[in-house]
């Protein structure tokens, strides 16, 4: 029984001495309520829109932690919250200490202009957003994840499309003709 109590102890204190700090990635959960909007401030953000977290140890550059996840379709009140269904939302944060505190925000885009954030910004067609960097304390080890208290909601900008060949086409047969007529 004593072998068993010294080995558990070890296990704890090596663990510990290991651990990172983690967050859990919610845009609604405890006292967090950060609805994310899409073009305007009535529409919200569906399963077209992914989001993604962006952390770092104070002073650090903030980075991507973790896998996308996309926001809710249904039910219309769930637009705009991210839709953790069936998925860990755990998300280890590299260099920040158990317990540690982390700046973090939350990126958004439109997933049809790319596969990261940053693709979808040099796409530079709209259809992204970012909240403001905030400072959260961690979870890890033996304590739950931290939370992402203090974040706020905020607007993913329209995709502004690209003019086709064709309606610009007909755009300068349009003047032509007008021009002709003069």
């Amino acid at each position: 029984m004593k072998h068993c109590l010294v080995t558990l102890a070890a296990l704890v204190v090596a663990a510990s001495s290991f651990a990172q700090g983690t967050v859990t990635f919610h845009n609604r959960i405890g006292s967090v309520d950060a609805r994310v909007s899409y073009g305007s401030p009535t529409t919200y953000a569906d399963s077209t829109i992914v989001a993604q977290l962006y952390a770092a140890a104070p002073g650090g550059t903030l980075a991507p932690v973790g896998a996308t996840i996309p926001f809710r379709s249904t039910p219309e009140t769930g637009k705009g919250y991210l839709n953790t269904t069936g998925i860990d939302t755990t998300r280890t944060i590299p260099g920040v200490a158990e317990g540690g505190s982390a700046q973090v925000k939350v990126v958004a885009w439109a997933s049809s202009l790319g596969a990261t954030y940053e693709a979808a910004v040099a796409a530079n067609q709209g259809g992204v957003g970012e909240s403001s960097v905030i400072t959260v304390a961690t979870g890890g080890g033996i304590q739950l994840p931290g939370q992402l208290v203090g974040l706020q909601g905020f607007q993913v900008s329209a995709i502004i499309p690209e003019p086709s060949i064709a309606a610009l086409g007909l755009l300068g047969a349009g003047l032509l003709l007008i021009r002709r007529k003069k």
